[in-house]
């Protein structure tokens, strides 16, 4: 028998396991996870977001800063591909893009079964083909044929997902259903069917409805701070609707911690010379990863330039 593989835990590989970010405080880096809420909540809208503020490299909702800029997987077994369309066009046109210069490609297959071999062994051909970063998956219950409330036919397919994130480096978002009437319960005990489904996810996401036009939004991590009670609305400019952050008139008077982007942002807009990446993270006080990714957010956007030397300043 053939010993398994082991590694002294200073020699482990921490690159994507450390607390770094897709999106930063909405998503973890290669995290896998469920979007959750009751039906006509604006779930696909938010997934939708999450795909266009990656492929862009832009705010999710206007307001999570971008880490990691890449390709985007996106599969929507219950809409339209002109409605997926529709609803990229309008969240781009409200980031500022268009559609066409951002890299979000769609599964356009009529049906998908995760619980399918040979829909399991397409799928990740697919993603072998397309080395996306971000995979979305709208909504769980027309992946497959199982009985959503059963453990042991739920856990196969969060494993084989599972297995996706981790031979692939992909984050994956699950978009799933709450219980109608749940508001109730605790966000991710209202999710239908097993507790699988709450337990697998590295980052959760929930929506609820609490008015007519406004939307609360709960943040769930495995290894950081969560957050609840974010109001969100969808906002129309013309025929383009967005989710958004909604401001309220008496906000927390706790301006909240900066991110890691903006950290590093001041600190180079108070340095009166370019600075090396082992001299910004020392001032930052934030792991060597997270200060790469967030100047390579800072490049991609335009908000640093990087020298010839290898070091960084603020763009003029």
């Amino acid at each position: 028998m053939t010993a398994l593989p082991v590694r002294r835990a200073h020699e482990l590989d921490t690159r994507g396991e450390d607390q770094s970010w897709l999106i930063e405080g909405l998503w973890s880096a290669e995290a896998v996870g469920i979007l959750g809420g009751e039906p006509k909540c604006c779930k696909s809208f938010l997934a939708l977001d999450m795909a266009v503020s990656v492929a862009s490299g832009a705010p999710c909702l206007r307001r999570f800063s971008t880490v990691r800029r890449g390709r985007v997987l996106f599969f929507a077994a219950e809409d339209s591909p002109p409605v997926v369309r529709q609803r990229l066009v309008g969240i781009a046109a409200a980031v500022g893009v268009l559609l066409e210069s951002l890299d979000i490609h769609v599964i356009v297959a009529p049906v998908l079964r995760l619980d399918v071999e040979l829909d399991q062994r397409r799928l990740e051909e697919t993603i072998q083909a397309l080395r996306p970063v971000l995979l979305v998956l709208d909504p769980f219950v027309r992946l497959h044929r199982i009985d959503e409330n059963v453990s042991a036919e739920v856990a196969p397919l969060l494993d084989f997902l599972r297995g996706l994130q981790r031979r692939h480096r992909v984050a994956i978002v699950l978009v799933h259903h709450a219980k109608k009437g749940a508001s109730h319960l605790r966000a991710g005990q209202a999710l239908r069917g097993s507790s699988e489904l709450h337990a697998w996810g590295d980052s959760n996401l929930y929506v609820r409805r609490v008015g007519d036009d406004e939307l609360s939004l709960t943040i769930e991590h495995r290894a950081a701070r969560s957050a609840g009670g974010i109001g969100l609305a969808l906002h129309a400019a013309g025929d383009a609707l967005a989710l958004c952050v909604k401001d309220h008139a008496a906000p927390d008077p706790t301006p909240p911690p900066m991110t890691a982007i903006e950290r590093v942002e001041r600190i180079l807009a108070d340095a009166t010379a370019p600075m090396s990446q082992r001299e910004i993270r020392d001032l930052a006080k934030i792991r060597a990863s997270t200060v790469s990714d967030a100047l390579a957010a800072l490049v991609t956007d335009g908000r640093a330039t990087r020298t010839q030397e290898g070091r960084y300043q603020q763009s003029r």
